[in-house]
């Protein structure tokens, strides 16, 4: 409920601006994973938040850490200060891969050829 409530508002606050994710970091240790993604509206850099994901420990949860209205690039130092912090603390850290493209679905079986089976057309009156 409570992630519901800040999602909301968040609209309300920046409109769209968690519509459009922009540069994203996964950093591993073990089993453990953290990201951090800039979110911003499609184009601009501005405004912008910075949310952090625990994906082992809260899937689906995340903490905005920063966010900015109208500076330009703190969101991005922000959050390559988060990552080098994570690195020195022995993290491994690295842009995040993009999702593999959607599988297509599989075509019904297409009808083996039959243009073996078939008579060349016969030709017109006047024609030869």
């Amino acid at each position: 409920m409570r992630h519901t409530i800040l999602m909301s508002l968040l609209f309300l606050v920046f409109p769209g601006l968690a519509l459009a994710q922009g540069a994203e970091t996964t950093c591993t240790s073990g089993d453990m994973v953290r990201r951090i993604v800039i979110m911003t509206e499609p184009g601009v850099s501005v405004p912008c938040e910075v949310h952090y994901f625990k994906d082992t420990e809260a899937p689906g949860e995340d903490q905005v850490l920063w966010s900015a209205k109208q500076q330009a690039g703190y969101c991005e130092e922000k959050a390559a200060e988060l990552v080098a912090r994570l690195e020195s603390s022995g993290w491994d850290c690295g842009a995040a891969a993009p999702p593999p493209p959607a599988e297509p679905a599989e075509a019904p079986d297409a009808p083996s050829d039959t243009t073996g089976d078939l008579a060349p057309a016969a030709p017109e009156d006047g024609e030869e």
